[in-house]
């Protein structure tokens, strides 16, 4: 009897990765990425950042040839298909489904302005009581840019899309989209649970311009003749689910629930939770959008955290601090002789340019309280590690005065979540336990697939397999240390952030 598989795509701005997990075991069987080397970004002008959207059709195709290599998977062996993707992007099509021209990626820059004036016009308790977001950057800002200066290929569209719509568009031959989809977009209308009919207008968008909408979890559509012949896989095959890259890595980390927490610490770090009521943050430092299982029946949130200056101070320590040739993990072991709270060292990781949770501020890293006597590398070490942790937990209590209990924290055993310095710093401070759990955003999707075609009949079945690797408690005995580290860092940060 052969085997039964689920695939899952996940299209990065860097790479497509695809993953086969066996359905019945729920582990992955193969998984592949192209290009090995990060894909290009065409910037024809500063701060603009396109993408071909046919490269990520090829560099789907070659990392399943990859995969379907590997294992020996025959097409009819996939009974359904699921796709993550590079959030806020912009792709457009004609009539006959033509891309018009190379999509606005997530990292572009050029639709500030609209957004700004947007929110300005429309009014910030209008914007954000019922998109909970400014317009800013995000894919309708980025469609009024097209709009403004490319006015003849605009009236050429037929329909705009994410770079997921795009990839199960290119699999099925049919255009379509989800509220969590038009939600990072800024198109849904959260109050009204339509889509955001004021916003359309005040753009001059034609409500036609917006794919037909499709649950997150459900048959969407199906693998076209054309799709099954090009890529060796089977005609009918379901495509049953899609979600943004941060919406899916949480679903990776089954991370559903009020108060459940997906986090993930590299470059720049995030903290993506779940709130269980509509909210939003008045002063926009932190994003809202619908979680893969928001209804317009149930009210699931993902409020997204981004900080930029993460794991780059740590790479940066490591660099120019710490002794030479130095590992991560010898890092660990030697900071770990320096006491919670650094003795009176703190670091500001702000160096990586504005920060949202700052009100897009640039206060930048700030080393303080260096004592010359009794300080040395591995107290800086030590505080620059503690400092990543405290503006974490600065955005968590953003998400905690929307309303969300902040109770556990999902990550991947990766980056910064190595450190154990860093896992009992954070679990000490929040008070939330930690969960470092073996997945990522292809297999994430794969299991999305197997909820959205029936396969699985909830999330908690879906990721039953799902590899605990470690769990870190908050030490309660020393939780007063860590509570007054934090205080202290807080408040050197407040003397920075408002000079």
């Amino acid at each position: 009897m052969s085997k039964r598989y689920l695939l899952g795509f996940d299209v990065g701005s860097s790479s497509v990765k695809a993953s086969l997990v066996d359905a019945d075991s729920g582990a992955c069987a193969a998984s592949a990425f192209f290009p090995e080397s990060e894909a290009p970004i065409k910037a024809v002008k500063a701060g603009w950042a396109e993408q071909e959207p046919e490269s990520w059709w090829n560099y789907a195709k070659l990392s399943l040839q990859k995969i379907m290599a590997d294992t020996g998977a025959k097409g009819e062996d996939i009974i359904a298909i699921g796709i993550s993707y590079q959030m806020h992007g912009l792709v457009c099509v004609d009539k006959d489904l033509q891309v018009l021209r190379p999509s606005i990626i997530w990292c572009d820059s050029r639709a500030v302005p609209y957004g700004e004036k947007a929110f300005e016009e429309i009014g910030a308790d209008n914007c954000l009581g019922h998109l909970l977001n400014s317009p800013g950057n995000f894919t309708a800002a980025k469609l009024a840019w097209v709009k403004e200066n490319e006015p003849e290929l605009f009236d050429k569209i037929y329909k705009f899309m994410l770079p997921g719509d795009y990839l199960a568009m290119r699999l099925s031959g049919v255009v379509n989209t989800t509220i969590s989809g038009l939600s990072e977009g800024m198109f849904w209308d959260f109050k009204e649970k339509r889509v955001a009919d004021f916003l359309m207008r005040y753009f001059g968008f034609d409500n036609g311009l917006v794919p037909d909408i499709v649950p997150t979890f459900s048959v969407q559509s199906e693998v076209c003749a054309q799709a099954a012949k090009e890529l060796g896989l089977k005609e009918g095959t379901p495509i049953s689910y899609r979600a943004g890259d941060q919406p899916n890595n949480a679903l990776s980390l089954n991370v559903f629930n009020p108060g459940e927490i997906a986090s993930t610490a590299g470059t720049s770090g995030v903290v993506y939770g779940v709130l269980g009521e509509i909210n939003y943050d008045k002063k926009s430092r932190v994003n809202t959008f619908a979680h893969v299982n928001y209804t317009e029946q149930l009210d699931r949130l993902g409020v997204l955290l981004c900080i930029n200056g993460t794991g780059i101070l740590n790479a940066w320590v490591r660099r120019t601090i710490a002794p030479e040739g130095i590992s991560y993990a010898d890092m660990n072991d030697f900071m770990a002789k320096v006491p919670i709270g650094s003795e009176g060292v703190t670091i500001i990781p702000f160096g990586n340019g504005a920060e949202r949770v700052l009100e897009n501020k640039e206060v930048g890293c700030a080393i303080q309280g260096v004592n010359f006597n009794k300080h040395g590398k591995a107290h800086l070490m030590r505080a620059a590690q503690e400092g990543i942790v405290f503006s974490f937990c600065y955005g968590m209590e953003i998400m905690q005065q929307m309303g969300m209990d902040i109770r556990k924290i999902h990550a991947g055993k990766a980056n910064m979540f190595l450190s154990p310095i860093f896992r009992d710093t954070l679990a000490g401070v929040s008070g939330a336990t930690i969960e470092l759990l073996e997945t990522d955003g292809s297999v994430g999707a794969a299991k999305g697939a197997g909820m959205g075609c029936g396969l699985y009949k909830d999330n908690e079945e879906a990721f039953a397999s799902l590899k605990k690797l470690a769990v870190i408690e908050p030490d309660e005995a020393r939780r007063k240390e860590y509570l007054q580290a934090y205080a202290a860092w807080k408040d050197r940060l407040a003397v920075i952030a408002n000079k």
